[in-house]
């Protein structure tokens, strides 16, 4: 864990260091996913079998057999505790009602020349989800991805996830129907990736591929990038708490702890104005690594890449989160909306005390699948735009044309395209 000081000559070194260590990289699976890719598309279900029976452990004689059916998924319910499906739901309705409303509006605008000019969305035809299946399974990423996607209109929602063994987790399948998702299939890693994206003779592919996954999806998502869309190449979880003496520490700590968890590459950053806090809530990180379940993943996380940074003051403190740009920011001060204010650069933000970002991972409503790795300078989480498409449309009558078409024949001279010209020209010369 490092610790680091606004004040200390060092710390401009430190936090460059800090911010440019790469936390995980695809590079060292390109070559393996690109074969895998390549096997794919040569020989389709044949390579989805063999690899399906070398990675995952269980081998079928068709692909169609690694469809889950609607009775699989009734026997997983049926096995889930009612209060658990309840959970599901309540985190379904909040997610759906949240991006429900950011549905835009089409567009038409006439103007004074004579021309109406306007823009109209539509959804995909059909989206693709990647569901983890390794260290842990993740029934609100299912909800995460998928709701989006069937608010957006999307008709066809096809769900990959790996099934070691051939098990998959009941309460995946709860929030897979729950999400409207349409089909389930037990494939995972690039050879998932690779028949959502060019297909098979048994699955169909999709338009774009949405959802998390280890180095070799990620890679698998980069190389079928264009083919498809995607929504982002996720890294490992972050989170940046900024806090002061006020809050308990264990809260703090165990904040930290939540995005610690998620995997060894995973970096929680505590940045604060008060050396003791910082030094409580150090001593109470340690403290909960004592009990923990996953305290071995949680710690390897915290020693490698966590850290705990001293400012002056809020100000500065933004200063650091601008360029940090993290996943997840946590603002638990008296006026987080006072300090929010002054963030440019974040995925997602937790205002209050009372608002951990694990209540965000769950049932808030926003998204959490967001940009990790600072690419939130750029990008932004998930939402109803990755599965909807614009489409601009010009109508235009002969008075419209005669008003402007003089400027576009002059322009497309200028850049000596004669063809763009003469076809404006030779309707303005009736």
């Amino acid at each position: 864990m490092i610790r680091l000081d606004t004040r200390d000559a060092g710390f401009a070194d430190g936090f460059a260091a800090l911010i440019s260590t790469a936390r995980e990289t695809t590079a060292q699976a390109d070559d393996a996913v690109a074969t895998i890719i390549a096997d794919v598309r040569a020989r389709g279900d044949a390579a989805l079998l063999d690899l399906t029976a070398r990675f995952d452990g269980h081998g079928a004689t068709d692909v169609a057999s690694l469809r889950v059916t609607a009775a699989e998924i009734d026997a997983a319910l049926a096995g889930i505790p009612a209060e658990l499906l309840a959970a599901l739901d309540l985190a379904a309705a909040r997610i759906e009602r949240f991006h429900a409303a950011q549905m835009p509006r089409d567009l038409e605008l006439p103007d004074p020349e004579g021309l109406t000019l306007g823009m109209r969305w539509t959804a995909l035809d059909a989206a693709g989800l990647y569901v983890p299946g390794g260290k842990a399974a993740y029934p609100s990423s299912v909800l995460m991805n998928a709701i989006p996607a069937r608010v957006a209109g999307v008709a066809r929602i096809a769900m990959a996830v790996p099934a070691p063994g051939g098990v998959l987790n009941p309460l995946v399948l709860a929030a897979a129907r729950r999400a409207g998702v349409s089909e389930i299939w037990r494939i995972g890693g690039a050879q998932a990736v690779a028949a959502l994206a060019w297909g098979t003779a048994t699955i169909d592919p999709v338009d774009r591929i949405v959802g998390p996954g280890n180095a070799y999806v990620a890679a698998a998502k980069r190389q079928v990038f264009g083919r498809v869309g995607i929504d982002s190449i996720a890294g490992p979880s972050e989170v940046v708490v900024l806090a002061d003496a006020a809050n308990d520490p264990t809260h703090v700590a165990m904040d930290l702890m939540a995005q610690a968890e998620h995997d060894e590459a995973a970096q929680s950053i505590l940045i604060t104005d008060d050396a003791r806090f910082a030094d409580a809530a150090i001593a109470a990180v340690e403290a909960a690594l004592a009990v923990l379940p996953r305290a071995a993943i949680a710690g390897e996380s915290w020693r490698r890449h966590g850290a705990v940074i001293l400012v002056r003051d809020w100000e500065e403190a933004t200063a650091l989160v601008n360029d940090l740009a993290p996943e997840h920011l946590q603002i638990m001060l008296a006026d987080p909306a006072a300090v929010f204010a002054r963030v440019r650069h974040a995925g997602a933000a937790f205002l209050g005390r009372w608002c951990p970002e694990a209540l965000g991972d769950y049932v808030a409503g926003p998204n959490h699948v967001l940009p990790t790795g600072r690419t939130a300078r750029f990008a932004s989480g998930l939402s109803v735009f990755d599965f909807l498409k614009r489409t601009t449309w010009v109508a235009a009558a002969e008075a419209g044309l005669r008003a402007v078409g003089p400027a576009a024949v002059a322009l497309a001279g200028a850049e000596g395209l004669d063809a763009h010209a003469r076809s404006v020209s030779l309707r303005l010369a009736r």
